[in-house]
């Protein structure tokens, strides 16, 4: 697959963020993979939002450029390829987080109250404690 290169509108980091999460989509991908242990494109499909295929292509190939994920052969079935969140990925965890406690507050669904509690409770352990499972999993 072809490298998806992305170009920055201006030197604002916040402008550079943007151009690779600010989609409609990364950011529930990046979700799916933290949050719900999904790591193949089958999985991402049954997300709740109804991503396209052609869409769900286009982004994972972006967040591959990006060096936010890795794609490999799955051990246990060799016709599957399965994705993972990379160092550069696992550092988006803090901002993640806190894009969910600002949507869970104002949010009439409210969110994961598991978790909502843990980030109000021990902010910076909890994202620590989710670090060190992503961490896990790609080292398996």
């Amino acid at each position: 697959m072809p490298m998806k290169d992305v170009q920055p509108r201006s030197d604002c980091p916040i402008s550079y963020t943007l151009d690779i999460l600010g989609d409609k989509w990364s950011l529930l991908i990046l979700r799916d993979m933290i949050f719900a242990a999904k790591s193949s494109y089958g999985e991402f499909l049954t997300s709740g939002e109804g991503i396209a295929t052609n869409i769900l292509a286009d982004r994972l190939a972006m967040l591959l450029s990006q060096e936010l994920i890795t794609k490999t052969v799955s051990p246990q079935n060799k016709s599957k390829l399965v994705y993972n969140l990379t160092e550069k990925g696992i550092s988006l965890l803090p901002v993640i987080m806190e894009i969910t406690v600002w949507g869970a507050q104002n949010s009439p669904s409210g969110g994961n109250d598991e978790l909502l509690k843990a980030l109000r409770k021990d902010r910076k352990g909890t994202i620590k404690e989710f670090s060190k499972m992503l961490r896990k999993r790609i080292a398996v």
